[in-house]
């Protein structure tokens, strides 16, 4: 099975995977004891009022309707109305996201790279001392709940030390707003503005050609007419965007992520303090997971640093960290590499807790409070919103170890 043939199943599966997921949440979301009718109305009873909402929310139509009315809508980038303010859930759970997707990231690369770095010393000194003692914080890390150990952090670094904030993203008047581009309409017309932009398109053609060149391809019809078609397709794309953007007097670039849009506003204090924010929960998430990684670490990198061609690399006179990191630690990494995929799932299931202990507002706190509410159509957009993103990152992960090991693809 060719590279190609290998991604185009693999997402042909994921398609099916997510429509399982999404129905299954819709049926459970449904079986759960509660109306979120009557808790709005906190059991007072009001059956006129009661009835229209159950209207405007669509609760008054069979399941059936309902499933079909959430599905269409799913197509059209709609995941329905919250039941508690009938705001649109999709801007409630995406202003919420980048809160959880920040502290998916950190934590995932403090996992990594404690569980990396400990897992190969501890292969090193294998049934030593050291080896004994990396185990030991292996499994007490794994072991420990999420939320113990982030009311453990927030005792020491934050209440008695006061190194640390308790919880929260920053500062009411902290938060960074990104990167923001005055712009004016220039003086002259359209047709000035279309000519000046052709700039960047030849560029790109320029480049296209000499990459197809240094292959030793040949210039056949199709491949210049295909040239020509994305260099006009480009260009004329990118005059309207300039345009318009122009027209606009203001472009704001923003992520969410406070980390991110306080690098893009060049705002150092913004960064510093939404960094020690950030400190806390990422290291209480990263370091349950990194015991995962670390004995994962430990146990293929203990096989291949036993290897002939290991040998063969000290023998060759070889530092011992270009030997460690630079060939064993580069061939036992495919097992890792899966494993980041599974765990990215663990580590937004223990986002939940995390956010919930650090009072960081994010999609596990917000899921958490719509739950307690029972607002069926925000829980099952988060859930969705959640198990797509896993889904994404696993193909993600799989298209690369097909890329770099072929013989799963056989």
């Amino acid at each position: 099975m060719t590279l190609r043939s290998y991604v185009i199943s693999r997402i042909l599966l994921t398609i099916p995977m997510i429509f399982i997921l999404l129905t299954m949440v819709f049926a459970i979301i449904r079986v759960l004891p509660g109306d979120p009718v009557l808790l709005h109305f906190e059991k007072v009873e009001n059956p006129q009022a009661m009835e229209e909402m159950r209207r405007r929310l669509g609760l008054d139509k069979p399941i059936w309707a309902q499933y079909f009315d959430y599905v269409v809508g799913l197509f059209k980038g709609d995941l329905g109305k919250s039941m508690q303010d009938y705001s649109p859930v999709a801007e409630q759970i995406f202003s919420a996201f980048p809160a959880t997707l920040e502290l998916a990231i950190f934590a995932m690369i403090i996992a990594v790279f404690i569980g990396i770095i400990s897992g190969v010393e501890a292969s090193k000194a294998y049934n030593k001392p050291q080896d004994h003692i990396i185990r030991v914080f292996g499994i007490v890390t794994y072991a420990i709940p999420v939320f113990f150990l982030g009311m453990i952090l927030q005792m020491v670094f934050a209440v008695q030390l006061h190194w640390l904030p308790v919880g929260g993203r920053t500062y009411p008047t902290m938060e960074p707003v990104g990167l923001v581009i005055r712009l004016s309409q220039p003086p002259w017309g359209f047709a000035v503005h279309f000519l000046l932009s052709s700039i960047p398109g030849l560029l790109t053609l320029a480049t296209c050609l000499g990459i197809t060149k240094a292959r030793h391809r040949k210039f056949t019809r199709k491949i210049v007419f295909a040239f020509v078609v994305a260099f006009l397709f480009v260009w004329i794309l990118w005059a309207f965007a300039g345009w318009h953007y122009m027209s606009i007097g203001e472009l704001r670039i923003a992520t969410g992520m406070y980390t991110a849009d306080s690098i893009l506003e060049a705002n150092l204090v913004k960064f510093v303090q939404a960094s020690r924010y950030m400190l806390l929960p990422s290291l209480t998430l990263g370091l349950v997971l990194s015991g995962v990684f670390l004995r994962l670490t430990r146990s293929n990198m203990f096989e291949t640093l036993r290897l002939d061609f290991v040998t063969a690399a000290r023998a060759r006179g070889l530092q011992e960290s270009t030997v460690t990191y630079g060939y064993a630690l580069r061939n036992a990494f495919l097992p890792i590499l899966t494993m980041m995929g599974l765990q990215f799932a663990a580590l937004l299931g223990g986002a939940v807790l995390t956010e919930t202990t650090f009072s960081w507002p994010g999609l596990g706190r917000y899921l958490v409070d719509r739950i307690n509410f029972r607002d069926y159509t925000a829980i099952q957009g988060a859930i969705v919103v959640f198990g797509v993103f896993v889904s994404i990152v696993s193909l993600v992960v799989d298209l690369l170890y097909a890329y770099l090991d072929p013989r799963i693809r056989l």
